[in-house]
């Protein structure tokens, strides 16, 4: 079995754990003391962009052997002439095309559309509690930065604290938690999506978010995700909550009330237990069926004042992607999300995460090839965001380019939880009073952030760009995760306007598959994205032989 490598000397870079193709751990911990590419751009920024030691080194690519079917056999292509996508106030001089004139703002939407600073967006961070514990650095980093963010299912349903009568909710806390904690800092750039799946549809909280917060919130449809192919989970070792959640609606997993497991409960035997959601559809076998459910359920929250609804669909075969685009397509709705195996943030069951569904790459290019059937027909097809084990800038361009010019953005999960983890055990240590507030897990400064510096005006790169957005006074009150995530924003943009501008790409609305080769056979039998030395080498002949 092919292993992704634990370490980059020339970075400086660690993995803790087993590391994936996103150069992320596979289990990545909110306690972790670094230091991954992502975990160390967090607090560097566009620093880590470059070979560490400079002026004392020298540093060559290890990547020059590309194995299987991945996103690492995709590589980039460079022009050394021309420049499309210009600006209206930018000239074709080497003066004006310069890599921080490149831009990278995207939009996506059928009629309202919705803008991003950058062309990425966090996963659905739902019930779960560590995407509760850090909300407030995601939502505020994420505002602040100016790209999207996604509450995903269940988060009303969990919430002791929420009130559902009559099966309806009336008051939600935490989600009302969520949603107002990033409107406080959304400044026009991004947006706030609200995901719900068939118990949140049963309580109404597509009415309970319309009613209260308008149409400033994006409704998200969840058919599925890259993770599992059933419904979302959490596990609880509280006995008493479990038996809340089985009330509430949830299946549970033991049965919590079974005087069995509660003995085993007792007795320590049973420690925790497991809290899954529905499927949906279960009761429809045919596209027709889905298609008249899937087009009222649209049609009703239009009704009730939505004017931006999107898609999350999963890993599934060929049918269920199609149906997918086409019905997204039909509705006008104003994304889809294709999420490919095997991304994650939650618990979903490991071996099922390991072996069920589409990998990214094979899923994202059948969506283009079937995109390309709908608006060869002339239809105008739903703006799509792909999903699953994103994580640095060159993942970035090539989702973009694989599925331009469908793609409009990228959505990643994992790594961009990591700044809020790392920020919230950094602010711990540094204010030991909002340990407990920002679940910081450090009791002291490790070396990997320590040789960095001793206070936040040190440590974190974009600490003062922060700073001079918001005003000093009220940058008492951003948390230090936000600040992380804001730092591994900027790297993340600085990294693709590179990109891009090597690309002789000047907007993202520029970039195409034709930025991008295939650097193995099987490669480019499965992306038809041609190998890399096919790639105009009949222009090569035209000029040998000119």
């Amino acid at each position: 079995m092919f292993q992704w490598s634990k370490s980059n000397d020339v970075l400086g870079t660690v993995n803790r754990g087993n590391a994936a193709e996103s150069g992320l751990c596979t289990l990545c911990r909110a306690d972790c003391h670094g230091k991954c590419e992502t975990w160390l751009s967090s607090l560097m920024g566009r620093k880590m962009l470059y070979p560490r030691d400079f002026g004392s080194v020298t540093a060559g690519s290890g990547n020059t052997t590309h194995v299987g079917v991945s996103y690492n056999s995709l590589r980039i292509l460079g022009y050394n002439y021309g420049a499309a996508g210009l600006s209206q106030n930018l000239s074709s001089s080497p003066d004006d095309c310069i890599f921080p004139n490149v831009n990278i703002e995207t939009e996506f939407g059928a009629e309202v559309k919705t803008k991003s600073k950058i062309p990425i967006m966090t996963g659905a961070l739902g019930s779960t509690f560590i995407a509760a514990r850090y909300w407030d650095s995601l939502a505020v980093g994420a505002a602040l930065a100016g790209f999207p963010i996604v509450i995903g299912e269940n988060v009303a349903g969990i919430d002791k604290d929420a009130v559902i009568e009559n099966g309806k909710i009336k008051k939600a806390p935490e989600l009302d938690r969520r949603i107002e904690t990033y409107l406080r800092y959304f400044d026009g750039y991004g947006g706030i999506f609200v995901q719900m799946n068939v118990e949140d549809s049963r309580n109404g909280v597509a009415e309970y978010v319309i009613e209260k917060y308008g149409d400033r919130v994006i409704m998200e449809l969840k058919w599925g995700q890259g993770a599992k192919c059933i419904g979302g989970e959490i596990q609880v070792r509280d006995i008493d909550y479990a038996v809340f959640l089985k009330k509430r609606g949830y299946l549970i997993d033991p049965d919590p009330e079974k005087p069995e497991i509660i003995e085993g409960f007792k007795n320590g035997a049973v420690k925790s237990f497991a809290r899954h959601s529905r499927l949906g559809y279960t009761h429809l076998s045919s596209f027709e069926g889905v298609r008249e459910e899937f087009m009222k359920t649209v049609e009703n929250l239009r009704k009730i004042g939505y004017k931006k609804i999107t898609l999350k669909t999963g890993s599934y075969g060929m049918e269920n992607l199609a149906m997918a685009i086409k019905l997204a397509t039909e509705a006008k709705l104003d994304l889809l999300t294709i999420d490919g195996s095997g991304g994650g943030t939650g618990m979903s069951p490991w071996n099922m995460m390991e072996t069920w569904g589409v990998p990214s790459i094979l899923l994202h290019s059948k969506a283009y090839e079937y995109a390309s059937i709908l608006a060869n027909k002339g239809e105008k097809v739903v703006d799509m965001a792909f999903a699953g084990g994103f994580a640095r800038e060159d993942h970035i361009f090539k989702a973009l380019a694989l599925g331009a010019p469908f793609t409009k953005i990228v959505c990643m999960g994992r790594a961009l939880m990591i700044p809020a983890f790392v920020g919230s055990n950094i602010e711990g240590v540094l204010h030991p009073e909002r340990k407990g507030k920002v679940n910081g897990n450090w009791d002291s400064l490790p070396p990997t952030v320590s040789q960095l510096g001793l206070k936040a005006e040190e440590i974190f790169a974009g600490y003062h760009e922060v700073k001079k957005k918001v005003g000093e006074e009220e940058m008492k009150n951003i948390p230090y995760g936000a600040i992380a995530i804001w730092t591994l924003a900027d790297k993340l943009a600085a990294g693709l306007q590179q990109l891009m501008a090597g690309a002789r790409k000047f907007s993202l609305k520029a970039i195409s598959r034709e930025d991008i080769a295939s650097a193995n056979r099987e490669t480019e039998r499965e992306t038809k994205i041609p190998f890399i030395t096919d790639i105009k080498d009949d222009v090569a002949m035209n000029i040998l032989n000119s």
